[in-house]
Formats: structure tokens, sequence, C-alpha cells
């Protein structure tokens, strides 16, 4: 059995930055649940699949395979043995794991995956529901968060740095809008595990975050 980090929280709080960090300094190996989506959706395309073809979607998911690997310091993914890491930002593959996600035997067997992954290797994984749901064993498990506006101003200032013009306001709005989807949803609702320890970061460093993480950790396995 590995030993598992759990990192869970709303959107913009830092998780994925966080993460990759500590998995990185701890020689662990960080899971992107979001990658690990998006290979599937690559895959149903590969196949032709639609997204509301459920019938479809749950045979190929009981025949595909995900893997995580790192090569030279990068996270590459697998599916069915193939590096698939270069079309994993193509615009259709974004479109197709955003509306297959919602179909249930997408998410049972991207929990499989993960759960298996977690058993043999020592991980960091971050998401919404990663220490209530999918890793509820924890070694260490963290619910990360920070105010909306810290939120926001981050995103806001990720924008203006690729200078993509943005309208704060708006991108408030969105981070509230998506907290209550997340909370609010029918299967794995965002929500703190009981003994998660929370971690408000609106006023840490990313590098006090981590130390603060590395903290609750015993020495591993």
């Amino acid at each position: 059995m590995g030993y598992q980090i759990a990192i869970d929280g709303p959107a913009g709080a830092g998780k994925s930055t966080i993460a990759k960090l500590l998995a990185e300094r701890k020689g662990f190996i960080y899971v992107d649940t979001g990658a690990m989506y998006r290979g599937l959706a690559w895959y149903f395309l590969t196949k032709g699949i639609r997204p509301d073809d459920e019938e479809a979607v749950t045979k190929a998911c009981e025949e595909v395979k995900i893997d995580i690997a790192y090569e030279n310091g990068k996270q590459q993914i697998y599916v069915n043995d193939k590096n698939i890491t270069d079309h994993l930002r193509e615009e259709a593959v974004g479109n197709m794991a955003s509306k297959s996600s919602a179909v249930p035997a997408v998410r049972a067997r991207l929990l499989e995956l993960q759960r298996d992954l977690a058993r043999r290797e020592d991980v960091v994984m971050d998401g919404r529901d990663i220490g209530t749901s999918v890793l509820p064993d924890a070694d260490v498990k963290i619910f990360l968060t920070a105010s909306v506006d810290t939120r926001a101003g981050r995103r806001y200032n990720e924008l203006l740095g690729k200078g993509e013009s943005c309208d704060y306001a708006q991108i408030a709005a969105d981070i509230e809008e998506r907290d209550r989807r997340d909370m609010t949803r029918e299967i794995s609702p965002l929500c703190r595990a009981e003994d998660a320890e929370l971690i408000d970061s609106s006023e840490m460093t990313i590098e006090e975050v981590v130390e603060k993480i590395e903290s609750f950790c015993r020495e591993s396995r």
C-alpha cells in the first residue's frame, strides 16, 4: 500500500500547484485526476463514441487502462500503453471530458484506476472529493481553501499575465457559482472530510502551504 496524501478544496485554491510541488519534494507521484478524465475522453473520441451513448461509454470503460508516468520530470498519460499526453489539451478532448464526466460509468472506472494507482505508489492526489470518496483512508487529508476574493485575484492576474482581457467581477461571480455547483452536486459533492486538516491559503505563500502540509506527514513508508 502506497502512502497517500489527499488534497481537496474549491476551484482556485491552489491545489494543483501545491500538490505538484509537494509530490516533487517527497518523491511521490502527483495524480492529475483531470488529466485522467481527458485521457478517457481521448479514448472515446478515437472510438467514435458519443458522450450521450451511455451503453457504448460503459463498454469502453471496461476496455481501457490509464496510467501515469514521469519522464524527464514531466507527467505522461498512457491509455492502453499509448502515450497520449500531447492530445490532452485539444479542444475536442476537453469538450468530450466535460460531457462524458457526467456518465456514472466514467467516474466509476476512473475511481477504480485512481485507487489502484494509490495502492501501488506513493501519491499526492488533488480534487473535490479525494479525501471523502476516492481515498477515504488516506494517510493525510487536507482541505485547502481561500477566500473568493483571493481566488478571483489569482485567476485575474494569471489571465492578465497571459495577455488575455478579463473582468474581475465576472471571475469572482464564476467562482462563486462553481463553488455552489460543486457543493450541491448529487454525486460526491465538495466538502471537508471530518478528519481533514483545514488550510486557508488566503494569506499564505506557496512555500508556507507546502511546509504546513509536510508538518502533517509522518515518515512515509
